[in-house]
């Protein structure tokens, strides 16, 4: 069974940054568009930002020129750097693929307060 494991998450203040990690076991990594959301108090999840196999990024317009996602598919891992980070990001974190095929993590908390 696939395993998606988030990491990274934490209290940060506004302004401040964090780098989230997925790692991902059992598929072929390599040729999997992958994909982070996110899911604040009584919201639905939303889809933050996403990576093709040839690295091609596409982000949601929120966080359009402070997130970053990347991977390093020998590590089966995704990443997420979030700069200048707003209260309004305070949500869970998870990471899966573009059309959410895999089963949910546990995800990762991130707190932007002051």
């Amino acid at each position: 069974q696939v395993q998606l494991v988030e990491s990274g998450g934490g209290l940060v203040q506004p302004g401040g940054s964090l780098r989230l990690s997925c790692a991902a076991s059992r598929i072929i990594f390599s040729i999997v568009a992958m994909a982070w959301y996110r899911q604040a108090p009584g919201k639905q999840r939303e889809l933050v930002a996403t990576i093709t196999s040839g690295d091609s990024t596409n982000y949601a317009e929120s966080v359009t020129g402070r997130f970053t996602i990347s991977r390093d598919n020998a590590k089966n891992t995704v990443y997420l750097q979030m700069n200048s980070l707003k209260p309004e990001d305070t949500a869970v974190y998870y990471c899966n693929t573009r059309l959410a095929t895999l089963n949910w993590g546990q995800g990762t908390q991130v707190t932007v307060s002051s």
